[in-house]
């Protein structure tokens, strides 16, 4: 039975919650599954508050909760996963299903559900007994959404929750190594190492036996098709922050996390407050899933950005011409291991589909021409790899060590963790499962037949890197390079810029004791660290007289920099930072340079009068000043 209550208000302070709860109404639902009365309490912002007698019977609420409000949203994270998504879409979606089907987890699965902590087999299976307990409620009676799309919702098994796709996305480099070698093949290797340099610096090397006129684009398209509609740049990411309690008006610690994800409706992420013996978590996590991804407990609090570890490799397998079903390997013919299935296609017969692997993972896509398969090597095939799953152990932590314990389950995504703990200390650890390669960079694809390029094991979490109550009193992280000084091991070679992460240590720097809402408005924050470089650029020059351009100029010198959204010169800069790159690049190359390399040239353009021609390409005309 649950006891569901609307409420009215609740309070907040610190790490631990304090309610205070006021009812408008209240309702009993009863339904087969707990073995205890469970008490559901909704704040005004819709936030559920779970009471439960047993973890059990929590997380048997929780998937209920799920199903209720977010039925549709899940159904379809569910199918994208499980790869069935041809069966409500119709043959448009067969080649998505087939790389879904592709990456799942094959291996032992008593290793899988293990690697997630105790227990989270019994916590994800009440959970998704919690997902059909409602879609059996409602007897038929499907939300609008079905009725309207014309099929019916699924019911769910556990290992839905351990599906691999959302990992895909948060370790992508499979497209840059592509994208690298289609770059190194068009522009060379001397100007690919200086316009798009690898951080930290390292040359690029061509695998050796690696044919580059075989690398196309050819060879993602389906796979960034089957991800979703995501755009790779390094532009967007997430910044988190901690400061400890000399830094606070508290004298206590204080953290914040905004982890950037799509804008949508329904959110990506769902808020919930779990409590039972041994549960006392409140924070937000992916709504399919249980448990919660950040927040806190009643002692640590806890959130995260992405690392960017390289989690992937793209292997060029050679086929055997007389018969595709054979790939070669250290100077012999290996079987291709095919996995029949058969996928239900709306509007269409059941269609008869192979799944084909190599030593090195699944085939994403065959060149029968040249007599190549390409084969994706990542961390997803690893037990404990379901995207942000390992959430549950960290939730239940209490102080430093067990927090470290936890995030050594923390496989994929790779995630800067950030801790604050109710007895004042703070810490960050860099989580996620880092590839050992010993004799390559993994920047650009390699061949599978040599046996030259293989992975030599995983790296320990004690191995990343981590920092406890620093001396500077605060951390903080934005995707960029964490890399500490002298670390030498490597992990990756791209990362987001570091003008998110400047931008928030001049802040920290601003204050000496923060509030809440100082951290608030420092979440809020459009100051731009590169329009602020671009100024310093243009004060270089002058433009006609009394012209748009001198108009346009004025302006943006008298900005504050702020990317607002009424700001005409926040619009002016955004423009002219779009168009720059093919100015002073050329059509070729610019589209694919980064902000840092295009400020960098155009604040050190030895000729100006040159650089004032290249600016004319924006229709601006400028002149020395």
């Amino acid at each position: 039975m649950f006891f569901y209550k609307q409420c009215a208000r609740v309070a907040s302070a610190g790490l631990p919650l304090f309610f205070s709860l006021s009812f408008s109404f209240a309702e009993n639902i009863t339904v087969e599954g707990p073995s205890q009365p469970v008490e559901i309490i909704r704040d005004r912002w819709g936030v559920p508050h779970i009471y439960a007698g047993n973890t059990h019977d929590l997380f048997f609420a929780q998937g209920y909760l799920a199903a209720k409000d977010r039925l549709w949203q899940i159904d379809l994270w569910r199918r994208i996963g499980t790869g069935k998504l041809a069966e409500v879409l119709g043959p448009s979606a067969i080649e998505r299903d087939k790389l879904a089907r592709a990456v799942r987890f094959r291996g032992d699965w008593n290793a899988e559900w293990s690697s997630y902590g105790e227990g989270t087999r019994e916590i994800v299976t009440a959970f998704t007994d919690g997902i059909n307990a409602y879609i059996r409620s409602l007897g038929g009676a499907w939300p609008l959404e079905f009725r309207l799309a014309g099929y019916d919702p699924g019911l769910w098994a556990p290992e839905d929750c351990l599906s691999r796709v959302a990992g895909l996305l948060m370790t992508r480099n499979l497209t840059r190594e592509v994208k690298r070698a289609e770059q190194v093949r068009r522009f060379g290797v001397d100007r690919v190492e200086k316009l798009f340099a690898l951080d930290p610096p390292h040359p690029v090397e061509i695998p050796r036996g690696l044919d580059l006129a075989e690398i196309t684009h050819d060879i993602v398209k389906v796979y960034e098709q089957a991800i979703g509609p995501v755009a790779f740049s390094t532009e967007q990411g997430s910044n988190n922050w901690v400061v400890d309690g000399t830094m606070t008006v508290t004298g206590k610690p204080l953290l914040a996390n905004d982890p950037h994800r799509p804008v949508q409706i329904p959110s990506l992420r769902k808020t919930v407050h779990l409590v039972a013996p041994g549960w006392n978590a409140i924070g937000a996590g992916e709504p399919a899933l249980p448990g919660i991804a950040l927040g806190h407990n009643e002692h640590i609090g806890f959130g995260f950005t992405i690392v960017g570890i390289d989690q992937q490799d793209l292997y060029v397998e050679k086929q055997n011409p007389a018969n595709a079903s054979e790939y070669r390997y250290r100077g012999a013919w290996k079987k291709v291991e095919t996995d029949r299935q058969t996928l239900a296609v709306k509007g269409a017969q059941p269609r008869e589909i192979d799944l084909r692997y190599t030593i090195h993972g699944p085939i994403i896509y065959e060149d029968p021409a040249h007599n190549r398969a390409y084969a994706l090597r990542w961390v997803g095939s690893e037990p404990g790899t379901a995207g942000y799953l390992a959430g549950l152990a960290v939730a239940r932590a209490s102080n430093w060590n067990q927090f470290l314990e936890a995030v050594e389950r923390y496989k994929v995504p790779s995630e800067n963790i950030v801790y604050a703990d109710t007895e004042g200390n703070i810490g960050w650890q860099a989580a996620g499962m880092a590839p050992v390669r010993k004799n390559w960079s993994g920047v650009l694809p390699v061949p599978g037949d040599s046996g030259e390029y293989e992975w030599a094991g995983f790296r320990s979490v004690r191995e990343l890197p981590r920092v406890h109550n620093p001396a500077t009193h605060f951390i903080a992280t934005a995707n960029h390079n964490i890399l500490p000084p002298g670390y030498n091991t490597p992990l990756g070679y791209e990362w987001a810029l570091p003008f998110r992460f400047h931008r928030i240590e001049e802040m920290l720097a601003a204050k000496k004791k923060f509030t809440i809402e100082d951290f608030e408005r420092m979440q809020q924050d459009v100051v731009s660290l590169p329009a602020r470089r671009f100024q310093a650029v243009i004060r270089k020059w002058t433009a006609e007289p009394a012209s748009r351009e001198a108009k346009a100029i004025d302006l943006l010198l008298r900005w504050d920099g702020n990317l607002s959204t009424d700001s005409a010169a926040a619009l002016i800069f955004e423009y002219w930072m779009g168009q720059l790159p093919r100015a002073v690049f050329g059509p070729e190359i610019g589209p694919d340079v980064d902000l840092e390399t295009l400020l960098a040239t155009i604040e050190h353009q030895a000729d100006p009068k040159t650089m004032a021609s290249k600016l004319q390409a924006l229709g601006i005309s400028l002149r020395a000043a």
